[in-house]
């Protein structure tokens, strides 16, 4: 219990400099599950929405920042589709904007690599450190399983937002099993809504009956 809670404070920057080396590859996936409700924000906001349930998304994804995929299952199971329909005012206003940029996408992509690389860096000495507390620490046990599940979980979302969004590219659905990167090169890759909502516009008037 006491390592739980000093480990904690030590991640959090709440604790003094005592000396104490954290570990690199508990550094590395304590930032990385920082990343993943971004992740999970972008694929759900406005796809992941339910049309046929009252029950709002973003409850669950802001508690996703503290809970983890054990704030989102709730709202998995829930989940009910369609997505409601989107407008183009919709998309230009907050948080829909910040969430399909590109350059949050990259941003997102970029820094999950770069931890990904300073963890696979890491010596064997950390990774046989990093076991041992995945066996002895609560704390530790628990995030590497939220970490799972919420890799487990996004290759159907990402499946779900390319279905919304109409767009099929064979070859990136696979990626997506790949942990927090498949994602988000996913959201780097995948076509904007505004296209979709153009691409969208432009067929109904095509449809439309010559006078």
């Amino acid at each position: 219990q006491y390592r739980d809670t000093y480990f904690l404070q030590k991640l959090l920057n709440l604790k003094v400099d005592d000396g104490f080396r954290m570990n690199n590859v508990l550094v590395s996936l304590w930032y990385i599950m920082g990343i993943w409700p971004l992740v999970y924000s972008m694929l759900l906001l406005p796809t992941g929405r339910s049309s046929k349930s009252k029950i709002p998304v973003w409850p669950f994804l802001v508690l996703s920042c503290i809970g983890g995929a054990y704030a989102l299952i709730p709202y998995f199971v829930l989940w009910k589709p369609p997505p409601p329909a989107i407008d183009e005012d919709e998309i230009g206003q907050w948080p829909l904007k910040f969430l399909e940029s590109k350059l949050t996408a990259g941003v997102i992509f970029a820094v999950g690599l770069g931890l990904i690389i300073f963890a696979g860096k890491a010596g064997g000495d950390d990774w046989r450190e990093f076991f041992q507390y995945f066996r002895e620490s609560k704390f530790i046990h628990v995030t590497c399983i939220d970490f799972t599940l919420l890799s487990t979980f996004s290759p159907f979302w990402v499946y779900n937002d390319m279905t919304s969004r109409r767009w099929k590219n064979g070859w990136v659905l696979p990626l997506a099993v790949v942990p927090l990167l498949g994602p988000s090169l996913y959201l780097l890759l995948r076509p904007s809504l505004s296209s979709l909502l153009g691409a969208t516009s432009s067929s109904s008037d095509n449809e439309k009956p010559l006078k």
